[in-house]
């Protein structure tokens, strides 16, 4: 005990013989360094200063928009409303898991040759730069003439997903019913109930079947769905950094986005649109989300534990105040700098209702046998004739008969079957039994930790033991996580190349 107390005092009198550091120093100090100065947190200020931004815009063009404005979601404006077309649904769209919505819209765009591409969470159906729209989309290193969706071959549409705020039916939207923004009272979506409402707009256009549905991360969760529901209209299928069912760790992850824009005061139990956005949540949320998209290695080898280098102006008052180096409690290291401009870059370019219904589907999406069931979902039929063969071999009478195509489709980089197959793997091939007759393309990343590669694995296992036999399963090697489909494009876009030919 006398060793205790001893002790105990020895660091006190070390720690009051050097100069105490406060929060204060995350500021540009000015002439005093009192150390009883009310400390100063520009990182949290930042918040505010936003938040006057906004209420000086809204203020100040709310004479212009009140004539212009297309409604709540006005905010929203990459990609411009005049560059993608809309389907407007008049017909009840059953749900999953709520009273049918009464009519919907969908916003999409084409390219020049039909390919299904389904998106990511907060993506736009802007995949990839048009006359109409110049600028760069989320698919862009993908879609064009020569490239993996080849569009001297292939005629895609891509569409901005059911619950979103780029041109389709979400939650800023107007429910017809009472004039104003559905908000929270709009239905909890499925992911079955996104990809029904894009063959709704196929339909419409008169597509009656797909050569190809493609997607990855929430995208590749439609691709897999779009080819359930319709195996007869979806002819293949592309998964990439996705799954089947989706896991414990990435539901957490999910779940503490959601939770931080909840607790956003602006957030008001989702009725914001005619006041300010959760706009400091959503900058905390996109920082987590951020966190998943690379991997530790990745981190590690751009960042380091490097510091951002202050501005000329703000070291030389730092070494005035003698309080040049010291720890601060804002953002010094430049890992911390970078997910700063990431959640700012972002927090006022996507609705918070959107990301909380959007990230609430992906959570409850499960493919496994006994989750189809619960949600009465019947399992249709799988395809009952062969796919066709791709324009690169159906325009070629030596074209080889569809057993031998079959056959050259059913390869992948080899992976040794799990020694401890995940209780729900049989399920799992139960559910996905109604795609045992149609070619699978199903990539993982062996960095990601948001879709982990045992993710994919489990897909291509899965698929197998239903009967598949052209399931095509690669693994991508580098240190860039989840973004490596945006990343490396070399092996992503020949991979797909190679599943088409």
């Amino acid at each position: 005990m006398n060793v205790g107390k001893n002790s105990s005092k020895s660091p006190a009198r070390a720690y009051r013989s050097h100069p105490i550091r406060t929060a204060s120093q995350c500021s540009t100090p000015g002439p005093s360094s009192n150390p009883h100065d009310h400390p100063h947190f520009p990182c949290v200020d930042a918040h505010a200063a936003r938040e006057s931004r906004i209420r000086s815009s809204r203020s100040s063009s709310s004479a212009s928009t009140a004539s212009t404005s297309s409604g709540p979601e006005l905010p929203y404006t990459k990609p411009n409303p005049t560059t993608y077309k809309v389907y407007h649904h008049k017909s009840p769209l059953l749900l999953v898991y709520a009273d049918p919505l009464p009519a919907f819209d969908i916003a999409y765009e084409t390219w020049d040759n039909v390919i299904l591409l389904h998106t990511g969470l907060s993506a736009s159906s802007h995949a990839a730069c048009t006359e109409f729209n110049p600028a760069d989309g989320c698919w862009e290193k993908f879609i064009g003439p020569g490239k993996a969706l080849d569009t001297n071959q292939f005629f895609i549409i891509c569409t901005n997903v059911l619950g979103g705020c780029y041109g389709s039916t979400g939650p800023s939207s107007i429910d017809p019913t009472t004039g104003e923004p559905y908000t929270t009272r709009f239905p909890v979506l499925s992911v079955f109930d996104m990809v029904c409402a894009q063959f709704s707009l196929l339909d419409h256009l008169g597509i009656d079947r797909l050569y190809a549905s493609v997607g990855s991360s929430m995208g590749a969760m439609q691709s897999l769905a779009a080819g359930w529901l319709f195996p007869e209209r979806a002819g293949k299928v592309v998964s990439i950094s996705g799954t089947a069912r989706s896991s414990p760790s990435a539901i957490a992850m999910r779940f503490a986005q959601r939770s931080i824009l909840m607790a956003d005061a602006n957030w008001k139990d989702g009725f914001y649109y005619d006041g300010l956005p959760p706009h400091t949540g959503m900058k905390l949320a996109r920082q987590i989300a951020t966190i998943t998209y690379r991997s530790g290695p990745e981190w590690d080898l751009r960042f380091g534990r490097k510091l951002w280098k202050l501005p000329d102006a703000d070291a030389a008052a730092l070494a005035h105040a003698d309080r040049a180096g010291r720890p601060a409690l804002c953002p010094d290291f430049l890992i911390k700098t970078y997910l700063d401009h990431q959640g700012e870059e972002f927090c006022l370019k996507y609705d918070v209702n959107s990301l909380i219904y959007i990230s609430k589907a992906m959570d409850l999406f499960d493919m496994t046998a006994p989750a189809l069931a619960e949600l009465r979902l019947a399992p249709p039929l799988p395809r009952a004739v062969p796919p066709r063969l791709p324009p690169s071999l159906a325009t070629h009478l030596a074209s080889p008969a569809h057993a031998q195509y079959h056959h050259l489709l059913s390869h992948s980089k080899s992976h040794p079957p799990p020694p401890n197959p995940p209780l729900h793997l049989s399920d799992l091939a139960a559910g996905l039994r109604p795609l045992a007759n149609t070619p699978v393309l199903t990539l993982g990343v062996q960095s990601d930790i948001l879709f982990p590669v045992e993710q994919q694995r489990e897909v291509a296992d899965a698929l197998r033991i239903a009967g598949n036999q052209m399931v095509s399963y690669y693994e991508l090697g580098g240190v860039w996580g989840y973004d490596t489909f945006l990343l490396d494009v070399q092996n992503v876009g020949g991979a797909i190349r190679g599943f088409w030919s």
